[in-house]
């Protein structure tokens, strides 16, 4: 890719990270230069309480600070900062917005549902072929999205890894009970969602974010924390239901002896194993194909093509 591209810096607030992409853009794709992701739970308590916490705005600020750092290095000329789930749901969410400005510089643009949509779908299915699903399961929600090419339908459901814990998994481990009234709140969210989600073609699920990777990279017997090392790989459903069961019945301190599963996802990774599993399940699909590029590698593009901040997309369900 020429060096002499546009260097651009995408970040996301979402509710459980804070990632960061810097990469050079062209009509050939995204070309990442650093790739950097922070466990920051902005997002802890938001369920239940619809604030943001001073703690979780300092976490978050302190990566923002490192992140700024690291973008003015690489001679980035262009960056986006976005805010997701946990922002969007704040009743507070104006003392976010200006303390990630004092800090960085920039305004924070909050996507909406289906701009998130959009710009995942862009990113994770980049270099595909015929109708594809896409889902990102984030802390505090999970989008599905379809299309060909371009999204045709999308939803954004609120029902995440950390929302999913807070609400269901309150032991460690989790007890019996615990885990049915898991499954049995994804499978109730889930049963509402329209059959466009449904298996086609063939094609495996395309799953993105760190739920879906740090699963892959378990599944793998990956030896380091590095889950990008995964991408592009192909899991069946009973490779996902044997690491749910690796994980699930254990306290979160040992979860942490699987180096994929990285301090700050310990508490979270089971609930967000298991809505991957049900989402399997609920639409047919055979097996998962986990990649890196997402609602990062959409944001770049756009920045790169000078369509920031983004336009809504159609095709809510």
């Amino acid at each position: 890719m020429p060096a002499d591209r546009p260097v651009v810096a995408a970040v996301d607030c979402g509710t459980n990270s804070t990632r960061l992409l810097v990469a050079r853009v062209d009509d050939q794709g995204v070309d990442p230069l650093v790739r950097r992701t922070a466990i920051t739970r902005l997002g802890a308590g938001v369920d239940a309480s619809g604030r943001l916490s001073e703690a979780a705005i300092t976490r978050v600020g302190d990566v923002l600070d490192d992140y700024a750092r690291r973008w003015r290095d690489a001679g980035v000329t262009h960056v986006a900062v976005t805010a997701t789930s946990a922002v969007r749901d704040a009743t507070d969410a104006a003392l976010f917005l200006t303390a990630v400005h004092d800090i960085t510089g920039e305004d924070v643009t909050v996507l909406t549902g289906a701009q998130e949509a959009g710009l995942t779908f862009a990113g994770a299915t980049a270099g595909t072929t015929g109708r594809r699903v896409v889902c990102d399961i984030g802390g505090g929600s999970t989008e599905l999205i379809t299309g060909d090419g371009t999204v045709d339908r999308w939803v954004s459901m609120q029902v995440g890894s950390v929302r999913l814990r807070e609400r269901h998994l309150h032991r460690d481990p989790p007890s019996s009970g615990e885990y049915a009234a898991l499954v049995a709140g994804i499978d109730e969210v889930l049963a509402h969602q329209d059959e466009v989600f449904a298996a086609a073609d063939g094609h495996p699920l395309i799953a993105v974010a760190g739920t879906a990777l740090t699963v892959a990279a378990v599944s793998t017997g990956a030896t380091a924390p590095d889950v990008d090392a995964v991408d592009g790989t192909v899991l069946s459903a009973a490779d996902v239901a044997r690491v749910i069961e690796d994980l699930a019945w254990v306290p979160d301190a040992r979860r942490l002896d699987h180096p994929p599963v990285v301090p700050g996802r310990e508490d979270v990774i089971v609930a967000g194993a298991l809505l991957l599993s049900r989402l399997l399940t609920r639409f047919g699909f055979d097996a998962v194909e986990v990649r890196v590029a997402d609602l990062l590698d959409g944001i770049a593009r756009r920045v790169a093509d000078g369509a920031w901040p983004p336009a809504a997309v159609d095709g809510a369900t």
